[in-house]
């Protein structure tokens, strides 16, 4: 049975291969365009940088060089229920050098298209094991992120040899721009 976090709590995945899961719904009406939210990840090193470029998992850039880190696509409309963008993650393949997996979703053209997170209803993460597709844990976003344009919804890091998940919630306004100049 999954654990549903709350904001900073952390809990152990125990499943060397499992899949990100980010979903959401939004107030299309609020602006008249379209929504086109994004899933991207920071594989980052003990110095909480990334190893390389090419360990910024995005809608450009959809796996890292040792194919441990896949994401599924980019989903321009977020239509329909469940997850509306998935990474799969596979422990045994990954970078002995990445020690975290930040994961981030941003709004696509938010200053132009007038958007932010407040426009954003039901948004979670979850994460399942990907052979079994049993529900490890899910934390779902409950606060008002009425200014952000990009939210961090959690980390993925090792501790002493565990892969462990911390619910982070974090917003901020300055898009994936600013995500980008924190971990290069």
């Amino acid at each position: 049975m999954a654990i549903n976090l709350q904001k900073g709590q952390r809990e152990n995945i125990n499943a060397p291969k499992f899949t990100v899961g980010l979903g959401w719904d939004t107030n299309n009406t609020s602006t008249g365009a379209a929504f086109d939210l994004d899933a991207s990840l920071f594989l980052l090193g003990e110095n909480k940088k990334l190893i390389s470029d090419n360990h910024f998992i995005f809608y450009n850039n959809l796996e890292s060089p040792d194919k441990s880190v896949i994401h599924t696509g980019d989903n321009l409309t977020g239509e329909g229920s469940g997850d509306d963008e998935q990474i799969k993650i596979d422990l045994t393949k990954i970078d002995p050098a990445v020690k975290e997996i930040t994961v981030v979703v941003t709004i696509h053209e938010a200053d132009s298209r007038r958007q932010n997170f407040g426009q954003v209803r039901n948004s979670f993460i979850r994460i399942f094991n990907t052979d079994t597709n049993e529900e490890i844990l899910k934390y779902e976003l409950d606060e008002d992120f009425s200014i952000e344009t990009a939210v961090e919804f959690g980390r993925i890091y090792n501790r002493n040899g565990e892969w462990k998940f911390e619910a982070v919630g974090a917003g901020q306004r300055e898009g994936l721009e600013k995500f980008v100049a924190i971990y290069q």
